[in-house]
């Protein structure tokens, strides 16, 4: 007997979530973003013979529907055809996060990156980090190796966001220094969210108190010592900003960030949480659904495969998070109680064995081999910021 609870669940909480989107579109992101959670896979011919074999329908008709769910309208027939507009998607999808998210929490950490596939596309990215990972909410995917200006993109996802975050909220947005741009940090603070961007160490900038610019070069501390100032950075553009700096041995190349916050209570480990982010394309990649195996090149398709594939990253984490806030009765009895805290003595967390996304994906492949119910999306973890390096 196919798991009809299991399924049920899910696809009424897809609809719930998206609400925009007809029942047969919402049903079939339903059951794609179930099987690609079942398999670890994306692959359309995978999960259209998984889907066959559970719902004892044919191969074909099961592939066709998915295909027609990436296909743009002109490569439909009939007359009631529809495409997914995925745009219209990304606000649903982070109240979607935002509605698990802890009451108490009223701090949101984002970032930005790009990550490509081949020579085929490039996504753009904006992502809600927690945990440790990272959950894609925004996207623009782009052909690769041709000319063309980011800017227009990155502003217009940032807007569809705004409306969504509580005005009351923390925004911390994080973005490497590849990324970094003048424009991009008023745009941030436009937002009233707080940018947190690394910077090269070429360029100069004005220290508060000082009358002339220096080179970046020189401010540099010495190792393991942080350093932070407000500052003018760059003589043409002219930016004020708080600056912080870090350097150790271990690593090439120091950490610079621009922030808008004051230097009381901007910590340059926040930055830390950037590479949660890396942590996501690996999920999505080779650690996890393997995009990297996709045949599409079709920026549009590739776009709409991304919601499976964030819908099925989303619930991972929320699965694992409350698997690891709440583990079985008869595995906390068997361990000592310094290892069912998260946090050691000195406010630091222990690392995890298992990714969040590697907890939900366990969990819910028991789900369904017991047919049980699947739970509403809760983060039930802190997210902890690291005040330390």
């Amino acid at each position: 007997m196919p798991p009809s609870k299991s399924i049920a669940d899910w696809s009424q909480q897809v609809h719930e979530h998206f609400p925009h989107l007809s029942r047969p579109q919402a049903y079939v992101l339903a059951l794609y973003s179930y099987a690609a959670l079942a398999l670890h896979c994306c692959g359309q011919s995978q999960v259209a013979g998984f889907l066959a074999r559970l719902l004892q329908l044919k191969d074909a008709t099961i592939r066709q529907r998915l295909r027609e769910w990436t296909w743009e309208i002109q490569a439909k027939r009939g007359p009631k055809r529809q495409e997914v507009v995925v745009a219209s998607c990304f606000a649903p999808l982070l109240n979607w996060v935002l509605s698990g998210w802890a009451r108490q929490e009223r701090r949101l950490a984002l970032a930005l990156d790009a990550t490509t596939l081949k020579e085929n596309v490039v996504v753009l990215s904006i992502s809600v980090l927690y945990g440790g990972c990272a959950i894609p909410v925004a996207w623009q995917v782009l052909p690769a190796n041709q000319p063309g200006a980011w800017r227009p993109h990155w502003l217009a996802l940032l807007a569809q966001l705004q409306q969504q975050i509580p005005a009351d909220w923390q925004v911390l947005v994080l973005a490497d220094r590849g990324l970094f741009a003048d424009w991009l940090f008023r745009a941030i603070q436009a937002l009233q969210w707080h940018p947190f961007l690394r910077i090269n160490t070429d360029g100069h900038c004005q220290v508060q108190g000082d009358h002339a610019f220096q080179p970046l070069r020189r401010l540099l501390p010495a190792p393991h010592q942080a350093w932070s100032k407000p500052v003018v950075c760059f003589k043409q553009s002219q930016l004020p900003a708080t600056l912080l700096i870090y350097r150790d041995e271990a690593h090439d190349h120091p950490w610079l960030i621009l922030t808008d916050l004051p230097p009381d209570v901007a910590l340059i480990a926040w930055y830390s949480l950037r590479a949660w982010i890396e942590a996501q394309f690996k999920d999505l990649k080779r650690g996890g659904w393997q995009w990297q195996r996709t045949r599409m090149t079709d920026p549009e398709r590739v776009s709409r495969l991304w919601l499976v594939l964030a819908v099925a990253l989303l619930y991972s984490v929320s699965l694992g998070s409350q698997a690891e806030a709440e583990p079985p009765a008869n595995l906390l009895a068997e361990l000592p109680p310094t290892h069912v805290a998260r946090r050691t003595a000195t406010g630091r967390t222990q690392p995890r064995r298992l990714s969040l996304v590697t907890q939900g994906y366990l969990d819910f492949l028991v789900r369904l081999i017991r047919n049980q119910h699947l739970p509403a999306v809760r983060f039930q973890l802190p997210n902890l910021w690291p005040a330390h390096l």
